[in-house]
């Protein structure tokens, strides 16, 4: 006998192997014809043996191998039942033991022996059920042959049949072209929970679960007039005692020898279990674990199928749900009482719209979504919305605790046929998002208009550092003049963004964007360099005017620990001086500094630098903290500026304005601070400030911003005094 490679010697045993083939292959030829010697079916069930023992140790474990050795016994004429019967009880009782003694008992062997027991058996049915089939299809062409050969053949068919149709693990069943079962067999039987004698007698639409029989008789049709000669369907059965049964059934139509139907042949095979572990998988795959409802691959299933058949007139409706502060309870509580919390909520969203049909999933997290389909308009998908924030808001009684919570819901609300999942659901989150920038326990209806403005303000955003890295921005430079004598003594950098597709942009579209992602440290940087490069181009090529620039810096610039070092460097690379550079915060940036950044301050201002504040009498002035502060200059807001009028018709506002004006004036010289006077549109404005003694004023008046080349024309034009 030769020896195959198996498992290592320390599992396998080689002799217990041997010694089970060989009682294998005895007990193959006690129970049935085996057309090989004895040597051949010896050696034969010495490799399904070895190969079993492979599976049984094989890592992932799979039980395919025992199926293929069932196919293969039946395709090596061992297909007796009676030599199945043995194999499984064989394999089940002493294949460990025998074959592998060193793993018999280890926790997992029994239960991979049991799988490699029915896989074999399934294979053995399996193949045995196809070679049927292949038996059927050879005594039908054989009716043609002559008489004679017909009569032994039909014998000996008969024969063959009897043997698999009696001894088959699958239901077998033979019914007239009129649906009357003619026989079948014990196992078909036994599927049913009848006795043969009762199947004999009942016709085989009546076994048909209701939901199934129309179908069923249709395809029975099918094949008595010819339109099909076999067919294999998974459908229901009804068994006596009313349970359903679900079977994987092949059916094939039998002729008579001048090709009229005689009757069908079907064999069935129970795959209950297997169909409602498909159910179990497919349940757990579209429904969240925690709370029991759809999960978001079921809503967006359930939203695509409502969308592929809604008419030109239909609407639909989409509820998107967020907790508020469900990150606090998590935080706060723990995890297992979030949990709880959101089963409890779940629970309520589902009951507050059972009665209306409405879907409610579960996103993720403390999201939720609720899919009005079949609304009128807008006022059911509110309603909805209305509903569901009050289910959430009642008091929620979790682990011997009262929690108080609220939700925001986004509601989008649109005809079907205009509108997509994807787009509606992102529709839906940015709504969401408007209603919790809006507080607590609201909602909020998408807004077409206000969502093309989010979007552009995102593709800006998304686009902000590539454009820096581009050279994209430039920047221009607003003159600021005497009011004493109308000449420029300084100019205000504004950097613009000189976008590829949009064209120039202010500073009001994308500095505000910066700042949310601190890009605005990299930009302001750029901008005082560029500044500070074309300030010492000027007072190279025009040394008498002394032409200040003033740079604004972000309150996360003033901020960063290393300003006093960046502008330090950029006066060293330009080598401007440091007194024609002037920095501008913001009052409420620079009344609340302390720490680090007034540190900064008094460096920046030790180093030369101009420090103003911008748009002064806006905040919240602290006047004693002011004078401590190393300031030089105040730059008036602009309201205050705009209600100063010489057109004769001035109203009371305008003259508080007007003493505004007066007393901040006064109020930076007594500070010896130089102060300048913004948002100056008109002559009249500019000879008011003159006469309240207001230093410099900058606006439309005296020039909008331009680019460099034009200040420099200015310049060409006359020398300016500087700044005092």
């Amino acid at each position: 006998m030769t020896v195959v490679p198996g498992p290592g010697d320390g599992d396998l045993s080689r002799a217990g192997a041997q010694a089970y083939a060989a009682e294998w292959a005895r007990a193959a030829r006690r129970l049935g014809f085996v057309p090989m010697s004895a040597a051949e079916t010896e050696r034969l069930l010495f490799l399904h043996t070895v190969r079993l023992a492979q599976a049984l140790l094989a890592e992932p474990f799979s039980a395919r191998p025992g199926e293929e050795v069932g196919r293969a016994m039946v395709e090596a004429h061992q297909a007796e039942p009676g030599l199945l019967d043995w194999s499984v009880t064989a394999l089940g009782e002493r294949f460990a033991a025998q074959v592998l003694p060193a793993r018999a008992h280890l926790p997992g062997t029994a239960e991979r022996v049991a799988a490699l027991s029915g896989g074999l058996a399934g294979g053995f049915a399996r193949a045995l059920r196809d070679r049927t089939f292949s038996q059927q299809e050879r005594i039908a062409r054989s009716a043609w042959q002559a008489r004679d050969s017909v009569e032994r053949a039909l014998r000996d068919s008969e024969a063959r049949f009897r043997a698999v149709f009696t001894g088959a693990a699958m239901g077998i069943g033979i019914a007239g072209v009129d649906g009357q079962i003619l026989d079948v067999n014990q196992s078909f039987a036994d599927m049913l929970g009848y006795s043969v004698e009762e199947l004999r007698r009942t016709r085989v639409a009546s076994l048909f679960h209701p939901d199934e029989a129309a179908a069923m008789w249709e395809l029975h049709q099918e094949l008595v007039e010819g339109t099909r000669d076999s067919a294999r369907v998974e459908m229901r059965y009804r068994r006596r005692d009313g349970a359903v049964v679900w079977a994987d059934m092949a059916v094939s139509l039998i002729r008579h020898d001048d090709g009229r139907p005689r009757f069908t042949v079907a064999v069935i095979e129970d795959v209950t279990d297997r169909h409602e572990l498909q159910q179990r998988l497919r349940f757990q795959a579209l429904h969240d674990p925690l709370t029991g409802l759809p999960n978001r691959t079921l809503f967006f299933e359930t939203l695509g199928q409502v969308l592929g058949h809604a008419g030109p007139d239909d609407r639909i409706g989409v509820c998107f749900l967020d907790l508020d502060g469900f990150k606090a309870v998590n935080d706060s509580l723990g995890h297992d009482l979030g949990d709880r919390l959101l089963t409890v909520i779940a629970r309520r969203l589902a009951e507050c719209v059972a009665q209306h049909g409405h879907l409610v999933a579960r996103m993720g997290g403390d999201e939720f979504v609720i899919l009005v389909d079949g609304g009128e308009g807008l006022d059911d998908a509110v309603g909805v919305a209305e509903m569901a924030l009050a289910a959430v808001s009642a008091p929620v009684h979790v682990g011997g605790r009262q929690l108080a919570v609220s939700a925001s819901v986004g509601i989008v609300e649109c005809p079907a046929a205009e509108t997509s999942a994807s787009e509606l659901m992102r529709a839906a989150d940015t709504t969401l998002y408007w209603a919790k920038a809006d507080g607590r326990g609201r909602w909020a209806v998408h807004d077409p208009e206000r969502s093309a403005r989010d979007v552009a303000r995102s593709a800006l955003l998304a686009g902000l550092p590539a454009a820096l890295d581009r050279g994209e921005f430039v920047v221009h430079y607003q003159p600021i003049v005497s009011l004493l004598d109308s000449s420029m003594v300084a100019v205000e950098a504004l950097v613009r963004w000189r976008h590829p597709e949009l064209g120039l942009l202010g500073p009001d579209r994308f500095i505000g964007l910066a700042e949310e992602t601190g890009l605005i440290v990299r930009l302001g940087e750029w901008v005082l360099g560029q500044a500070c490069r074309d300030a010492e181009a000027w007072r190279r090529a025009f040394p008498e005017a002394r032409l200040v620039v003033s740079v604004n810096l972000a309150a996360r610039q003033a901020e960063d620990p290393a300003i006093v070092e960046t502008v330090a460097g950029a006066l060293a690379r330009t080598g401007l001086p440091a007194d024609l550079l002037q920095l501008e915060l913001t009052e409420s940036a620079v009344m609340g500094t302390a720490g680090e950044p007034l540190r900064s301050l008094h460096q920046l201002a030790d180093l030369g630098v101009r420090l103003a504040i911008d748009d002064f009498g806006t905040g919240y002035s602290n006047l004693a903290y002011l004078r401590r502060l190393p300031i030089h200059c105040l730059k008036l807001a602009g309201p205050f500026v705009e209600g100063i009028r010489s057109d004769g018709v001035r109203s009371t506002a305008d003259h508080r304005d007007e003493r505004i004006v007066d007393a901040l004036v006064r109020l930076a010289h007594a500070l010896e601070l130089w102060i300048t006077a913004e948002a100056v549109e008109t002559g009249a404005q500019a000879e008011r400030l003159r006469a309240l003694r207001c230093d410099t004023g900058q606006g439309r008046w005296f020039g909008p911003p331009a680019p460099a080349d034009e200040i420099t024309a200015r310049l060409r034009g006359g020398v300016s005094p500087g700044l005092g």
